[in-house]
């Protein structure tokens, strides 16, 4: 049928375009029953399998970090503050003031004041005093202390800077009291010291990675009516982080001093002592190891050493345990300033040379449960100019001289331990041994101390009850008598004892009893420590 239509269709159009006459036009209409229909597309149809169950039972390990958080700091309690205001930072009680007195006529003050929000600029303002009469004729002392800190924070670095001044009073009261009588004023050791430091450190690094923190001191050392010295140090170190494993720095010191004396006889003395050293070094911090390696260049007066600098580290047990060793070499400079703080009874020095020190060492460090870690190392330390302290015979042995050691070896063992309950309970101690050999000018190491005790405990035996103890033992070394005779001298053990208890926030009393067991042994031949004294005072926060 469908054809049909279709010849019919052609056969009149044929027609219509052979006929030319004007005749009216006609239409067709064709239809058609057929509909064109799309069919359905076929669905497919996703059927999800059912998971196995994971009947293994998962494990999750967490190691509680040792509770250590106060090793290299003093105890204090944490208290919650009131929100004061969002626009400065509130640091607590940052007043205080610790008055007290004690036998032996010893007035004692401590004080300190702070200003500044913390996040801008900060100045720390610290005093303290203490004097005391002893039992000896002319065996006073008195020292005072006052600092001022201050920083100023950028928002990449920091610009520090501190003025400190110390005023050190000692009479040279060593010397036989049945054969001579000395005047105070004629027997004084008065040491004073001012002391200005300044420097900046970035505290972000800087696009490359580098950290900077170069700073200049400056100090004032005068013994009254004897001795001038000034002491100029310049430090500049830089350090930058390669990888998470690598590490680079490098450090220049230049220390200069310029010393010279007065009313010596039979002529004054100057001095001048400078120390350069430039200290490369990388770093490496490794699962299996860590290890520092360096080496130190140094100028002694013009003197020319290379120094070694390399100590490593190597874990072992987990990490619990970690060997280590060294070889290390540095310069300690033997000004006045320094001598003097070791041993206050010293003569003005004729002449300064700095001890050059060479230690290797071996040792073993460890963190044990949560709250118990130790050390121990053995090292032999070569020395050469080692400064000795001896009585000086020619001034009724009342003051002390220096006698350089050319050459020593020490062979030094080390070691300490630490307990610490968080800030409720922290007991510290330490043991050393010397033994110094192959000495040419000195026959023996006089005034050294061949083994030495030391043990620290603190404890808040409640929460406003501080009770607080520390001993030092030390064993007798010798000393040089009249006529160049060596002669033993015995040792002393030191106990002290103290609490402090809080009555409130802001107000505290406190108790010292020092040298409890009432040894009065000699630290310097003739010079006897004070007996057992007492202290006791008010401890203020505002």
């Amino acid at each position: 049928m469908y054809k049909i239509k279709i010849s019919v269709f052609l056969i009149c159009c044929v027609s219509q375009l052979g006929a030319q006459d004007t005749t009216k036009k006609q239409s067709i209409n064709i239809s058609s029953a057929y509909k064109p229909v799309l069919r359905n597309a076929v669905k497919i149809n996703l059927t999800g399998t059912q998971l196995l169950a994971d009947s293994t039972k998962p494990i999750f390990t967490y190691k509680i970090p040792s509770q250590n958080l106060f090793y290299a700091y003093n105890p204090i309690s944490l208290q919650p503050l009131a929100l004061e205001q969002d626009t400065t930072l509130y640091l607590g009680y940052r007043h205080y003031a610790k008055i007290g007195y004690g036998n032996f006529a010893t007035p004692y003050f401590k004080a300190g004041v702070s200003f500044g929000d913390g996040k801008t600029s900060l100045v720390n303002v610290t005093g303290n005093f203490i004097q005391s009469n002893g039992s000896i004729k002319n065996q006073d002392y008195a020292q005072a202390n006052v600092k001022v800190a201050g920083s100023y924070f950028l928002p990449k670095c920091e610009i520090y800077g501190s003025i400190e001044t110390d005023i050190n009073n000692y009479h040279l009261y060593g010397y036989n009291h049945q054969l001579f009588n000395f005047k105070k004023d004629s027997v004084k050791q008065q040491f004073q010291s001012i002391t200005l430091r300044a420097g900046f450190k970035n505290t972000i690094p800087t696009l490359t990675g580098i950290k900077y923190d170069p700073s200049i001191t400056l100090n004032l050392f005068t013994h009254k009516n004897f001795a001038n010295e000034t002491n100029a140090q310049i430090n500049v170190p830089f350090s930058k982080v390669v990888s998470s494993t690598f590490s680079a720095e490098v450090a220049l010191n230049a220390d200069y001093t310029n010393y010279n004396t007065r009313k010596n006889l039979p002529s004054n003395i100057n001095i001048s002592n400078t120390i350069i050293l430039v200290k490369p070094a990388i770093n490496y911090y490794g699962d299996v190891f860590k290890i520092h390696a360096g080496i130190t260049a140094a100028w002694d007066n013009s003197k020319y050493e290379l120094l070694p600098d390399v100590y490593a580290e190597i874990p072992i047990q987990n990490k619990i345990f970690s060997l280590q060793a060294g070889w290390i070499g540095r310069l300690v400079k033997n000004n006045y300033r320094n001598l003097a703080a070791i041993n206050p009874y010293l003569s003005p020095v004729l002449a300064q040379l700095n001890t050059k020190e060479v230690e290797y060492y071996g040792g073993i460090k460890a963190s044990v449960a949560k709250h118990f870690n130790f050390s121990a190392k053995a090292g032999l330390i070569n020395y050469k100019n080692l400064p000795f302290f001896i009585n000086d015979t020619l001034k009724n042995e009342k003051s002390f001289i220096i006698s350089n050691e050319t050459n020593v070896n020490n062979f030094r063992v080390h070691a300490d331990f630490s307990y610490i309950n968080q800030d409720k309970f922290m007991l510290t101690g330490g043991i050393n041994f010397n033994g110094y050999t192959s000495m040419k000018v000195n026959t023996r190491a006089w005034h050294t101390i061949p083994v030495e005790l030391v043990g620290s405990l603190r404890w808040w035996a409640f929460k406003t009850v501080l009770l607080k103890s520390d001993l030092r033992f030390f064993d007798g070394s010798n000393y040089l008598a009249k006529g160049n005779i060596a002669r033993p001298m015995g040792g002393g053990t030191d106990l002290s004892a103290g609490l402090e208890i809080k009555l409130n926030k802001k107000i505290s009393v406190w108790g010292e009893a020092n040298n409890v067991l009432n040894s009065k042994y000699q630290r310097w031949h003739n010079y006897e420590v004070y007996g057992a004294n007492f202290l006791g005072g008010v401890l203020f926060h505002f």
